[in-house]
């Protein structure tokens, strides 16, 4: 394993045990909710986005699963947190990130569009773990049109 191999292995693992934004905020006006479950390993989560204007100015989650799933989550929600995006700029993440994740490593996620997710680019060499990386981004996608 290469040195950058290890720091994104340190940092899924440090999003898993020490998640970002977990704990649902309070449902409201502009507030959609997603649950989502993975059937084939049992990786769930509940994401709920609050939208105030066009803005996706909130995102906490609640779940449990692989470190994969929960790293994701927290990453995710940290991501869309720290940047303010509108609904169209947040969904063009999600497709990106779809997109990479089906590459089967032909497509590197952007460390400076993505953050700490950037790290999960190797999941999409492990095909049975693309759904535990992709579970939190769907919810979003999902939350986002229920807000």
């Amino acid at each position: 394993m290469n040195d950058l191999d290890a720091l994104y292995r340190e940092l899924i693992l440090d999003h898993s045990k020490h998640p970002q934004h977990f704990g649902l905020a309070a449902d409201g006006e502009g507030t959609g909710t997603s649950y989502q479950k993975n059937p084939v390993c049992g990786d769930e989560i509940t994401l709920r986005a609050h939208v105030d204007g066009d803005v996706v100015a909130e995102v906490s989650w609640e779940g449990r699963g692989c470190s994969i799933s929960q790293a994701s989550a927290s990453m995710l929600a940290d991501l869309v947190a720290d940047e303010g995006l509108t609904r169209e700029e947040a969904l063009h993440l999600v497709e990106g990130f779809r997109e990479a994740l089906r590459s089967r490593g032909t497509i590197e996620l952007d460390e400076d569009v993505y953050g700490d997710a950037a790290a999960l680019s190797g999941v999409s060499k492990f095909s049975a773990r693309v759904k535990c990386a992709m579970l939190a981004w769907v919810a979003l996608e999902d939350a986002i049109a229920k807000a």
